[in-house]
């Protein structure tokens, strides 16, 4: 089956080791250096990592201690985020240079539909070259890009390259792109996906291009359907500017391990202060309310309630948070707790989670 025109022309910018290179930017000595965002302390986390610290499996999300097992001679830095929005913002100003249509997904990612751009230019390549030259002018960044038909496959494209590099992926391109694409490149299939993918001798997309719908919708339920399009390069999604942020929420990481459920209900009593803050500050009211917990071997844990009308107030609040906290018996000491509104006043569904400041910070 071929690919039927008109086609979009849509670009997805990812900038290379965001956070790390921020880092580097405001301090060269960095430069070339294997370096991890967050704090040092045994405690804590990778938020990013530098290509250099990379080479050695660091990556976001791993122990700092595992992260120094793998890379003894890594350097922490402390996380700035003021400064991340500081420059994302600038950024984002050059991508409205040439189109309205921007949505961004994060401070350092977003897609652009240059169908119809500002410049009239009809080369999306080299649109998003003369994007990626002007970030780098502006701000001392680099970034890498894919270009293609949809939001799915530039998102694939913009890896190919990294970093400092672009891949364009052309209409008469795109059907063997996918068919030869791991399936753990595609979008919605994570790790036990794949794993179930590999079993059912699904390892690319033509593998999986050979299943009928009625199988993958067997296989996968409602997620049958997306796979059975994309990977036949259908993926309407429209590049949404006004994209809303998709709940508000906060959480904490401790210093120690907590297991008294009185000091946590001290420590949700905080979080739901400033849950308060970020419902005002939006605007935003919601009828559910999510308590995520993160126990001390790293398994994790959410209770939700949804009520029949929106709060936003603390007061209003806050006695759900107890009800969730004493629903069941703990399952072991806690490291982190986070709450989070969803089902917002604005259709808002999924929790986006925002890290606080961390206990265990040098």
């Amino acid at each position: 089956m071929e690919l039927q025109p008109p086609f979009r022309k849509i670009i997805h910018v990812d900038m290379d080791a965001y956070y790390a290179s921020v880092a580097e930017l405001d301090n060269p000595e960095l430069r070339g250096k294997a370096i991890a965002v967050g704090g040092g302390g045994d405690r804590g986390v990778v938020s990013a990592a530098s290509y250099e610290a990379r080479k050695f499996g660091v990556k976001s999300a791993m122990s700092n201690v595992l992260a120094k097992q793998k890379c003894p001679h890594i350097i922490f830095v402390k996380s700035d985020f003021a400064r991340y929005k500081e420059l994302s913002a600038q950024i984002r100003e050059i991508f409205f240079e040439y189109t309205d249509l921007v949505e961004p997904l994060s401070l350092d990612e977003a897609y652009l539909d240059v169908t119809e751009n500002k410049k009239g230019n009809p080369s999306a390549n080299e649109i998003a070259r003369e994007i990626r030259q002007k970030i780098f002018d502006k701000t001392g960044l680099r970034a890498s890009a894919g270009i293609s038909i949809n939001k799915f496959i530039a998102k694939v494209a913009s890896d190919i390259n990294k970093p400092n590099g672009q891949k364009t992926i052309h209409p008469e391109e795109v059907i063997q792109f996918l068919e030869e694409l791991p399936v753990n490149k595609f979008y919605g299939v994570g790790k036990v996906t794949a794993a179930k993918m590999y079993n059912l001798g699904i390892f690319v997309g033509n593998d999986l291009k050979k299943k009928t719908l009625e199988e993958l919708s067997i296989l996968f339920g409602k997620s049958g359907l997306h796979y059975y399009n994309i990977v036949r390069g259908i993926h309407k999604s429209e590049v949404k500017p006004n994209r809303i942020r998709k709940s508000v929420g906060a959480e904490r990481t401790f210093r120690e391990n907590i297991s008294s459920e009185i000091y946590m209900l001290d420590k949700l009593n905080d979080i739901a202060d400033e849950i308060e803050k970020r419902m005002e500050k939006s605007n935003s009211k919601g009828k559910t309310i999510t308590l995520k917990i993160k126990y001390s071997d790293f398994t994790q844990q959410t209770r939700s309630k949804t009520i029949g009308q929106f709060l936003s107030k603390k007061k209003e609040f806050f006695p759900i948070v107890k009800e969730l906290l004493y629903q069941d018996k703990l399952e072991n000491s806690v490291r982190l707790l986070g709450l989070s509104f969803s089902n917002l006043n604005n259709n808002i569904q999924e929790p986006v989670w925002v890290q606080l400041q961390f206990d265990f910070n040098d």
